[in-house]
């Protein structure tokens, strides 16, 4: 029977799910280090992870036998995607199903410090009564700065205009517009126009520290800033150096240099005793809806991978979407991309006497993907004799 590991509460249907498929699911609350991840790989076909456990070399070289990696999430930098493919592990990630969870979490952000919601919060709660609309504002007519122009970006921008704000975005990417969004050529014009800044660039690490003092130094007075993208990015001590000068009125964080593992751990902040914050702990993604979607779509990916081979929106595999299988079996082959493997590969069944039924191969970058459907169950000399051809990295059958 496979076997999957599944780790950081990830939604309940993806066990129930594998279990139909015929899958042995361990689920464990909580992230793991990376001593602890390999001890409990031990035996497990495929991972389901989200964004606190990272699948580093060290882990992928400890366990061979690792199929696949489902991060139930967006982002997909807390897996060393290069590595794990070369060394035939493939990767699925969730790149649109919590989009509108995120944009609903910045727009609520907005019109809570637009509103002083977070100062006035505090005031009551320390028995002070401060009816005043000094320094509140509508969102409407203000001008919204969107750093990134991805998924969330994008959605926020259609969001964002419907109440009323202008929208001005950046990106490094061509990108189209929506609506009546402007495209600034630089994140200087956007920054001295903006409102309110809010960031959503990827986990690349070129955007470690993108967001600094140079940055919060350029943004228009009374500003609120936003970040739900990824907790390296802004430098959360810039920042509070200009919310504590009145350059910038307040701020909205959701992600975090530093988060624990797991739900109930301690968390410190500095910015925790100011009356102009939003602090929330990573949970842009976290709504039940958003997360059952992830269960689903990272689920269903998973289990075509294992079941047919296909590999439709890997982040690290050459794509292939399959139907099922047109023969008695398919063969599965992972390998570098050379000149004659799969000449190579057509040889060696021709050899043994097998008739193809169906095949397709994809590459990309250095890596080739071929699978092939046969009239008949390969025996091990031939799988030898395929997982020998020069380039291989991984061969699977699936009857």
């Amino acid at each position: 029977m496979p076997q999957a590991l599944l780790l950081e509460n990830i939604h309940p249907f993806a066990a129930e799910s594998l279990r139909k498929h015929g899958f042995d699911v361990v689920t464990l609350k909580g992230a793991l280090n990376e001593d602890e991840l390999i001890d409990a790989l031990d035996g497990v076909d495929l991972l389901g992870i989200r964004s606190k456990t990272s699948v580093t070399r060290k882990v992928i070289d400890a366990r061979p036998g690792l199929s696949a990696v489902g991060c139930f999430c967006i982002g997909t930098n807390q897996v060393d995607l290069e590595y794990a493919g070369t060394h035939g592990v493939a990767v699925f990630n969730a790149p649109y199903s919590n989009t509108r969870s995120v944009v609903e979490l910045v727009i609520c952000d907005i019109i809570c410090l637009m509103r002083r919601v977070p100062a006035h919060t505090h005031h009551l709660k320390h028995g002070l009564w401060d009816k005043s609309a000094s320094g509140s504002h509508e969102v409407r007519g203000k001008t919204l700065g969107i750093i990134g122009y991805g998924n969330i970006g994008a959605q926020l921008s259609v969001l964002a205009e419907a109440l009323g704000m202008r929208v001005v975005f950046y990106d490094i990417d061509e990108k189209l517009a929506l609506g009546n969004a402007h495209r600034c050529d630089t994140l200087e014009e956007l920054l001295e126009q903006s409102d309110a800044v809010t960031l959503h660039v990827d986990g690349r690490k070129s955007n470690i520290g993108f967001f600094g003092e140079d940055q919060f130094a350029a943004m228009k007075q009374d500003a609120i800033f936003i970040n739900c993208s990824r907790g390296f990015v802004a430098d959360l001590d810039a920042l509070k150096r200009h919310l504590d000068s009145g350059h910038l009125s307040g701020a909205a964080v959701d992600v975090w240099p530093v988060e624990p593992k797991k739900t109930g751990d301690p968390f410190i902040t500095p910015l925790a005793d100011m009356d102009n914050m939003v602090l929330t702990p990573h949970i842009g993604g976290s709504t039940l809806e958003a997360q059952e979607s992830i269960g689903h779509f990272v689920t269903q990916r998973l289990e075509d991978y294992w079941t047919r081979g296909a590999t439709s929106l890997s982040v690290n595999f050459p794509q292939l979407a399959l139907g099922d299988c047109a023969g008695a079996a398919r063969i599965i082959h992972l390998h570098a991309n050379l000149p004659g493997v799969l000449a190579d590969m057509n040889n060696v069944l021709g050899d043994a006497n097998i008739n193809i039924s169906a095949q397709s191969l994809g590459t990309q970058g250095s890596l080739g993907y071929v699978v092939t459907d046969v009239s008949q169950v390969p025996d091990d000399a031939t799988m030898d004799a395929i997982a020998a051809i020069e380039g291989t990295i991984r061969t699977r059958v699936i009857r």
